[in-house]
């Protein structure tokens, strides 16, 4: 089959995607505020591949009209980005004011975009919540974050939404949650301490769906805002970007093929069926029980439909297989689904140069337009905007003054700016302050720098991400301490800082929910009648495949999804999280409010997925035992084992040399949005991200290491399975963003790993130079006459 542009329906957007904080750089000039992300880099350098960190990054926060001109040169329609909480609003709240020069640059960005015939599509949280929210209450582990968010995706809808037409929420709310409250790999790191992950605290049995649960009430509140105020007056769509595995049962005895659902449940399901149903999975609500949040009736009926679209990233696929728990162990996250799915930073580097984007966005804009990229997907700094991760604590002129620049050499180069608020890089202000998204501070500090985003860039921006990933940021940060603030539970022996993996995902999830919900109500009710965007969260999803036919494993690989899509998407459809994990979790899991629920359901008017590999799941009955019980994790809540083997078979090829997290699962893309349009009423979607990483080898010549072929079968194959989904199955997705445009600092693999279809010489100035990727994109994407 020929597959190019044409092949895809007319309208349909191809664009890139990126977040603020491992791409602009800049992370100390022009007020921007800290983030969880600057924290945790500096603070546990080990924890990244290299010891890098984001402080210069792709230094897109100077060098954007470099990276829209490489979009528009790539043929590109739109570009995704997220905006950086702390760039707006340093503190992370508009109390403590919006920083002009934050509002600028995303101005700029979203202007360049624009003028370059590019789409902005903008997250508002990939994960750097402001560290002042962190500090002053948990983050997401408390609901105070869903006010903060609220009002920062306000400022957003106010200042981008007459320009922005399409906003996403959350960014991937299953991997902040997992990544940040689960296993404590991500920021901020947190984790049970009985996991010996070395996190900085936490409670992986609770604290990921906590997390999780605010994500989602975040959302809804940003949706209902944007909806109710905005939404009219700016013509734009709002959503959220979930991520996705696909997992395959092991085998198909029945156990394996519950153990993949329960695989899907605990990662997509986890989101899509409180977005679509408004309560979470029923398999997570079994296995996760009390520490799982349970939404009121209000907060289930505000997240319930609470978006326009559902952006899906997707990246690989895992075998899923039912699990067994030693007996005693202890609750996390990581084994609540029963379904197994087969040195935090890898080199010690950070983000304090990355790419240098701050510096460098004109050229690396430049890039994007010779590839005739459409779009470009961002995020914007939390920290850059608002230093202290409030408004009260001041505005950074000179981020707003980079993110206008952004935006306006996006749109000048003919690429649309896709804004993401929050990617992870948290002020560490406000996790100083308040423990970040652990309280429910960080909902209110959110808001108010989205909406600072909103009034500053939202006349240019028409597509807001809230968050991305969030689950990444609950998971890695609060149950495994892989990522900041890197929280993970003692008995987990992860090295964690501090943590309690059993609540704190749960915890940061939920507020990020709520700071989502909040900021998508901000700007519906208040910028998206006039700015005419839309908005939406960024979530991702492995497909969950069965281990085997057997029922308990097709269960383990919906509890699977459920605790890591369903977490998301149902408080986001439904306006609660799913029914397996309110039963499993049990109280660790934070309940959503009536009221809550109401606002977190429905919104959002796209979600944003994410998706790269798929897994195999297989029932783990094991997970649920007296040491669980004592112990409880968000990494065994879902009562589901993920593998990406069966029989020692992979599910896919994976990449020679790199973390061998991804494998290579192109139907899965399609499986998890088929699934995705049958459980959660077929949502907009966009794929928010998507894409293959290289080991970065220093033995191979610059000639060499543009030859990327690997690369471009994987993208061939996944926009194959794409085109299926919409024109076969008839799913509503409205744009493709490859992750990503250039090489970067990619969290805790640090620079060992190369994304980008553009490669970086970090030992020479950062030049860019094109891989035979960006080639054959270029000519993928040449607008036929």
């Amino acid at each position: 089959m020929h597959l190019n542009r044409t092949s895809f329906p007319p309208g349909f957007i191809f664009g890139t995607a990126s977040s603020s904080y491992q791409y602009e750089g800049a992370a100390k000039e022009d007020g921007r505020g800290p983030s969880i992300w600057d924290t945790f880099t500096y603070k546990y350098p080990e924890k990244i591949a290299d010891r890098s960190n984001g402080d210069v990054a792709n230094d897109a926060y100077h060098r954007y009209k470099e990276d829209v001109g490489i979009m528009k040169e790539m043929n590109l329609d739109a570009y995704r980005f997220s905006i950086s909480w702390s760039r707006l609003l340093p503190n992370g709240k508009v109390s403590g004011g919006v920083n002009k020069k934050g509002v600028k640059y995303y101005n700029d960005l979203i202007d360049e975009l624009i003028a370059k015939g590019l789409k902005p599509y903008v997250t508002l949280f990939h994960w750097d919540l402001p560290q002042p929210l962190e500090d002053e209450y948990g983050g997401f582990l408390s609901p105070h974050i869903v006010e903060h968010f609220k009002e920062y995706a306000e400022v957003c809808f106010k200042e981008f939404g007459d320009r922005v037409k399409h906003w996403i929420t959350l960014n991937e709310p299953w991997t902040y949650s997992m990544g940040g409250y689960s296993s404590g790999t991500f920021a901020p790191g947190r984790c049970s301490s009985w996991q010996k992950l070395n996190c900085t605290g936490g409670d992986s049995g609770t604290e990921p769906y906590l997390v999780s649960h605010y994500q989602i009430l975040s959302h809804a509140a940003a949706v209902k805002l944007y909806k109710d105020k905005y939404q009219e007056s700016q013509k734009g769509t709002i959503g959220i970007t979930l991520v996705s595995h696909w997992f395959v049962p092991y085998s198909n005895s029945k156990h394996n093929l519950n153990a993949a659902q329960r695989g899907l449940d605990f990662m997509f399901g986890w989101f899509m069926d409180p977005l679509t149903k408004g309560e979470y999975p029923h398999s997570m609500r079994k296995l996760v029980g009390k520490r799982l949040p349970k939404f009121t009736k209000e907060e289930a009926k505000v997240v319930k439909g609470s978006f326009d679209f559902v952006g899906l990233n997707y990246y690989t696929a895992n075998y899923a297989a039912s699990t067994h728990l030693p007996k005693n162990s202890l609750p996390s996250y990581t084994t609540d689904s029963r379904a197994n799915l087969t040195n935090k930073i890898k080199d010690g580097s950070n983000g304090d140069v990355a790419v240098d984007a701050y510096h460098r966005y004109k050229e690396d804009v430049k890039i994007m337009k010779e590839m005739g990229l459409d779009a470009y997907r961002f995020s914007i700094s939390w920290p850059r905007l608002l230093p202290s991760g409030k408004l009260s604590g001041g505005v950074n002129k000179e981020g707003i003054k980079y993110y206008n620049n952004l935006i306006n050499e996006l749109l000048a180069n003919g690429l649309k700016p896709f804004v993401t608020l929050f990617h992870w890089d948290l002020p560490q202000a406000l996790e100083d302050e308040y423990g970040g998204f652990l309280s429910p501070n960080i909902v209110h500090h959110f808001k108010e720098y989205t909406e600072l985003c909103f009034k500053e860039f939202g006349d240019r921006v028409k597509h807001w991400i809230t968050f991305n990933e969030p689950i990444a940021y609950s998971v890695a940060g609060y149950a495994t301490g892989m990522f900041p603030p890197g929280r993970c539970s003692e008995w987990q022996h992860m090295n964690c800082t501090a943590g309690n993996s059993g609540t704190e995902p749960y915890l940061v999830t939920h507020h990020q929910l709520l700071a989502h919900a909040a900021s998508a109500r901000l700007y519906k009710d208040k910028y998206q009648g006039s700015q005419k965007g839309s908005i939406g969260i960024t979530l991702v999803s492995l497909w969950v495949v069965p281990y085997s036919e057997a029922k308990h494993h097709k269960k383990a690989a919906l509890l699977a999804l459920d605790f890591m899509y369903g977490w998301f998407m149902d408080p986001l459809t439904n306006g609660e999280y799913p029914h397996s994990m309110r039963s499993i979790v049990g109280d660790r899991l934070p309940k959503f409010t009536k009221l809550e629920s109401k606002i977190v359901k429905g919104s959002f008017d796209f979600i944003g997925l994410n998706y790269y590999s798929s897994n195999y799941a297989s029932y783990a009955p094991h997970h649920n035992n007296d040491t669980t019980l004592q112990n409880p994790s968000y990494l065994t809540d879902s009562w589901a084992s993920l593998s990406s083997e069966r029989n020692g078979v992979p599910i896919g090829p994976s990449p020679n040399g790199t973390s061998n997290a991804i494998y290579i699962y192109p139907r899965g893309i399609r499986d998890v949005l088929v699934y995705t349009k049958r459980k959660y009423n077929n949502p907009l979607i966009y794929i928010t991200e998507n894409g293959i990483d290289e080991f970065n080898d220093p033995n191979l010549s610059l000639e060499e290491a543009l030859i990327d072929y690997q690369r471009i079968d994987y993208h061939y194959r996944h926009l194959y399975y794409l085109q299926k989904a919409i024109i076969k199955d008839g799913v509503k997705v409205k744009g493709y963003f490859a992750w990503s445009l250039l090489d970067n600092f990619e969290w805790i693999l640090g620079h060992t790993v190369r994304f980008g279809l553009n490669y970086v010489d970090y030992k020479h100035a950062l030049t860019r130079h094109p891989k035979l990727s960006a080639h054959w994109f270029k000519n993928f994407l040449q607008k036929q006459i």
